[in-house]
């Protein structure tokens, strides 16, 4: 079901008989919902799979038919019974997805791939986060939203919120441009007051 994976199907090798399939198998793995009488012995996938992948060999899942499942003595032929667990009441799952799930369970038993991941971001230092804490409170004093000379706690609460969000030097570079528009934004407020006449005023003569 992976993009690309057409050289796996191209390379699958097609028997008649179920016997036939198990050759050169050295632990062969049925799949079923339920325990059978007289069957292997049943278990969860992962914690078995783990310790079971030093030693397997050439290990096979078989799978029964989307609609009957395996044949009692088809899980009769195999080592081991493993039960994929699943919600009381919906454990038939569909068959390509149990197959999704044991693959990647055994894929993860012999270690997982490598996930390509991006670049880690810089992260601001305390210097920067300081830094960005002053500039704050000169824009939000500027705004009128807060008394420079009584800030109670909000600068320290800002001090919390910034280290608990782990800012990059992007993230701070963005919040010091915002900054700078609420001064412009407060500079050009103050300026119009300044500038627009008290009402009864009388215009001062030219």
């Amino acid at each position: 079901m992976a993009s690309g994976a057409g050289d796996v199907l191209l390379s699958a090798r097609i028997v008649p008989t179920f016997a036939d399939a198990l050759d050169g198998v050295t632990l062969a793995c049925a799949t079923a919902m339920t325990p059978r009488d007289f069957g292997p012995p049943t278990h969860a996938p992962r914690a078995w799979l783990a310790a079971a992948a030093p030693t397997a060999g050439r290990l096979a899942f078989v799978f029964g038919s989307e609609r009957f499942g395996m044949q009692n003595e088809d899980v009769y032929r195999c080592h081991v019974c493993l039960s994929i667990p699943t919600m009381t009441g919906y454990g038939s799952l569909n068959l390509a997805q149990a197959v999704q799930l044991l693959a990647y369970e055994w894929r993860q038993a012999l270690g997982s791939c490598e996930v390509v991941t991006t670049s880690a971001d810089r992260r601001a230092d305390g210097a920067a986060i300081q830094r960005l804490l002053t500039h704050a409170e000169s824009g939000l004093a500027t705004l009128g939203y807060l008394d420079a000379k009584s800030p109670r706690k909000l600068i320290a609460r800002l001090n919390r919120l910034f280290n608990r969000a782990r800012l990059t030097v992007e993230e701070v570079q963005i919040l010091h441009g915002i900054v700078r528009s609420m001064e412009a934004a407060g500079a050009a407020v103050s300026q119009a007051r300044a500038t627009t006449p008290k009402a009864g005023a009388r215009p001062r003569d030219q």
